[in-house]
């Protein structure tokens, strides 16, 4: 199946960039665009509410025809109540690409449809993915192991091989993606786009904080720790913020997922615990995002003329 014109729009790697819990906001959003990858950040990320009005301004009045779409997170689990809201605010501004986490809701679905947007939803499985696309979402992102973030534990190929056996529409793959090459590596195994979050963290726009940021930049795959601990999701977190924070990375506790929570509370409760994936190994400095795209794109089309693609 072809890709919607608006994943192919002003692209110069067939990449979104993922939407990055508190520290995607606006600057960064505008700088990945314009850098040409699908820059996007969580709604949940403008606090308080209001805020997301002021920052799609903001989004849209900095970007122009020749740059990338951009796309909106949300997270559609009943524990957030602002999303009756941020949907209304996404409409609105007629956000071009929205994609929803924790759970699959057909009148979100409907509600970006209504102004010709596109819905992509993340799942970690093949039984999610089945109920994501027949609720009415138009793509999925396969979250594989090694993603930063609320990751799954299936093998990439796995994961894609399973859901291109019955769809054939648009299919993102996450986990570990952090090069040119990986994107490709991507493609190649059935997936149209990569979903590249961790390495944005280590960019001169990201609003993160710079320990966080150097991090990111000296830590490898061998630095992440896998625990539902802190949101009652299982995610990818970086050893040294846990140990930071006094506790011991490879004895934590199991959280009780009835308890999740995406609300102030939490948030401020776990700021400083950080998010990675397992692909960091790849990111050696901070650098602005427009350089970090360059890279990518180097090694993308180096990575083509090795294989004679």
């Amino acid at each position: 199946m072809t890709l919607p014109p608006i994943l192919q729009k002003n692209l110069a790697l067939p990449a979104v960039a993922a939407p990055l819990f508190i520290i995607s906001h606006p600057p960064l959003v505008i700088e990945q665009c314009k850098a040409g990858v699908v820059g996007s950040f969580p709604a949940l990320n403008a606090r308080p509410q209001s805020q997301l009005d002021e920052w799609l301004d903001e989004i849209t009045g900095a970007l122009g025809p020749d740059d990338a779409p951009f796309a909106v997170n949300q997270i559609v689990h009943k524990s957030n109540a602002r999303l009756e809201d941020d949907i209304a605010t996404c409409v609105k501004y007629k956000v071009p690409i929205v994609i929803t986490s924790l759970g699959a809701r057909p009148e979100v679905n409907e509600a970006i449809h209504s102004y010709g947007g596109i819905v992509l939803h993340d799942i970690i499985n093949n039984r999610f993915a089945h109920k994501a696309i027949e609720k009415g979402a138009d793509g999925l992102v396969a979250v594989a192991a090694g993603a930063g973030g609320h990751a799954g534990v299936l093998s990439p190929f796995a994961l894609i091989q399973e859901i291109r056996e019955w769809f054939d529409g648009p299919l993102l793959l996450s986990g570990s993606i952090a090069t040119g090459d990986a994107v490709l590596a991507a493609q190649a195994m059935g997936a149209d786009m990569g979903y590249i979050g961790s390495a944005f963290i280590a960019t001169e726009e990201a609003r993160a904080a710079d320990g966080y940021k150097e991090m990111i930049a000296a830590s490898s795959a061998e630095d992440i720790v896998y625990s539902n601990l802190f949101t009652g999701v299982h995610g990818n977190y970086l050893k040294g913020s846990v140990v930071a924070a006094g506790m011991d990375p490879d004895n934590l506790p199991e959280s009780d997922p009835s308890a999740m929570d995406f609300g102030d509370n939490k948030t401020k409760a776990w700021k400083d615990i950080w998010g990675s994936g397992q692909g960091i190994g790849a990111v050696k400095d901070v650098v602005p995002t427009r350089e970090l795209v360059a890279r990518m794109v180097r090694e993308y089309e180096a990575a083509r003329e090795r294989i004679g693609v």
